[in-house]
């Protein structure tokens, strides 16, 4: 069994793999290299055949999404560590060994991420991951160094190692164990906030997840689905509903998803005078979906529970409103940031 696993899901990423890929491999010498290709209809497979025959390839039959490619995967990879790596991420020297060393070194620590920086403006932090993912007391995700779609320089501020609540899928190194025994991804989420999803369990589990800044990469970002594409709008208010179900406590589970799904009305009228009614009506399906799924999530609850060692108060959740500091307050950047009980 290899030690270390780095497996890239595919689907029609042959542009991506031709850009990245050698770079990955010249600078991954100690590990396993995958590519799980999620039933690419373009010649993605037969570039990686010819030019890096290196990498392993696992074919998967119909296009599973990425939690559905990844768990299909990943119960097919035997390794200590996985490294779950997007195929538009650019690796720098030296990338790899502190992600490792940091899972190495720390029993509690489940889970990780490097810094995270944009590849098309490489100062900056890029919007899916940056200093390493945080979550409001409603389910509203951002990240040390991105609030919303204000992006912050890379200015030395987050080169310390921190915990944090959630590790970018853009580049995860989680601890095989952990991964199964957490039940992996939700297939149901397909795509968007299941690496949340995941890290919110394995916290609640009793288990950490740490930001690293020894490593880091550049993301392309939206290579999958383009922001303007009501689609990748349904799955983010969708699945943030699921996750909040899921994950909630009760009793104040239920208050807290009525506000959520009231601010999303008010983001759906916004939408819908500001951008197209695509996206108004994708708000609208992620609620009906939420409805008419609520038994189906109700029973991953209970599936859930008995992995519970933690209160959710107990966690790195900002015990505040990230809507109102940053619309109302104006606060920009995660230091100016109104403090308040929501670390351990």
């Amino acid at each position: 069994m290899a030690e270390t696993a780095v497996v890239i899901l595919n689907y029609n990423g042959r542009g991506y793999l031709e850009q990245f890929l050698p770079v990955l491999c010249r600078l991954t010498p100690d590990a396993q290299i995958i590519l799980a290709d999620n039933a690419s209809t373009d010649d993605s497979i037969l570039y990686v055949t010819s030019h890096h025959p290196e990498v392993e390839i696992l074919k998967i039959e119909k296009n599973l999404g990425y939690s559905g490619g990844y768990n299909y995967a990943l119960q097919r990879v035997k390794a200590e560590y996985f490294l779950l790596v997007n195929s538009d991420i650019e690796v720098t020297q030296g990338w790899l060994s502190p992600l490792v060393q940091a899972l190495k070194s720390d029993p509690k620590l489940a889970a990780c991420q490097p810094k995270v920086l944009d590849y098309n403006h490489r100062n900056q932090f890029e919007y899916a991951g940056a200093a390493g993912g945080m979550i409001d007391h409603l389910g509203y995700p951002f990240c040390r160094g991105r609030i919303f779609e204000e992006l912050e320089e890379d200015q030395g501020q987050y080169d310390q190692t921190e915990e944090i609540f959630w590790a970018t899928g853009a580049c995860l190194a989680i601890k095989s164990t952990v991964y199964h025994e957490m039940g992996g991804l939700d297939d149901d989420f397909f795509a968007h906030m299941e690496e949340i999803d995941l890290c919110w369990r394995i916290q609640r589990s009793g288990m950490n997840i740490s930001y690293i800044p020894e490593s880091t990469v550049y993301h392309v970002g939206g290579g999958t689905l383009a922001k303007s594409n009501p689609q990748k709008t349904y799955l983010n208010f969708r699945n943030g509903l699921a996750m909040l179900y899921k994950n909630g406590d009760r009793p104040r589970i239920y208050l807290i998803v009525l506000i959520r799904m009231i601010l999303d009305g008010i983001a759906a009228v916004k939408f819908l005078f500001s951008e197209s009614s695509g996206h108004f009506t994708a708000v609208l399906r992620a609620h009906l979906y939420f409805y008419t799924h609520l038994r189906s999530l109700s029973s991953k609850r209970k599936t859930i529970a008995p992995l519970i060692k933690r209160r959710n108060e107990n966690i790195m959740i900002y015990n505040r409103s990230i809507i109102w500091q940053y619309f109302v307050k104006g606060k920009r950047k995660y230091s100016e940031l109104t403090k308040s009980s929501n670390t351990r």
